[in-house]
């Protein structure tokens, strides 16, 4: 599990295709501290380490995950920067909100424009996934834990304060980006809850 909140900006090394997707992953954490086959948050995609080094990790992502992501979509290409999270351990401070690391999808950017110091972004998501967004609620969007301003059919929009574009990747976002999207686990929940009360006729 993680949190939405970004502690490294990685750098992809080297891809390669053998089977699954391989790639290295530059960062700056501190590898002797990463065990073998920990899970690490790469634009918002769980991914294991299955290899590491100083100053670097290698993941395998399969073709289920190239399929769902932006990783497929974009393409991981040598020195694309990837907002990085290591998974939540107990005791830690949860300042975003719970993430699986499991994408649900692909939303992407069509218009972003300066509201004072922020950046206002507009997403539009898959028209499955749109009905689990509302006003106020939380997603991951490229690993990042943010808050929905409003919805308007499967558009919604967040506000970026200079803080999270100095930190993370989304100091260079750009419009028509494919990004990550993972909807919060608890709208998924309550979802499924209000259509099982409407079949029951509660």
């Amino acid at each position: 599990m993680f949190t939405g909140i970004i502690t490294d900006i990685g750098t992809v090394l080297s891809v390669e295709m053998r089977g699954d997707m391989r790639a290295r992953i530059g960062c700056s954490y501190d590898m002797a501290t990463v065990d073998m086959g920990a899970s690490i948050a790469c634009d918002g995609v769980c991914l294991t380490v299955v290899d590491k080094g100083e100053g670097w990790f290698t993941v395998d992502i399969s073709a289920e995950t190239l399929s769902k992501t932006n990783i497929g979509a974009n393409g991981w290409q040598v020195g694309k920067h990837l907002n990085l999270e290591r998974a939540l351990r107990v005791g830690d401070e949860l300042g975003g909100h719970i993430v699986s690391g499991h994408v649900d999808g692909v939303a992407h950017v069509v218009e972003m424009h300066d509201e004072g110091d922020s950046l206002r972004l507009t997403f539009e998501a898959p028209q499955a996934l749109a009905r689990f967004i509302a006003p106020k609620g939380s997603v991951a969007l490229n690993g990042t834990s943010l808050t929905v301003n409003e919805v308007e059919g499967n558009r919604f929009g967040i506000n970026l304060i200079p803080h999270t574009r100095q930190v993370t990747t989304w100091g260079k976002v750009a419009a028509g980006d494919a990004i990550n999207l993972e909807i919060d686990t608890m709208a998924r929940y309550v979802a499924r809850l209000v259509e099982a009360s409407a079949l029951s006729g509660g």
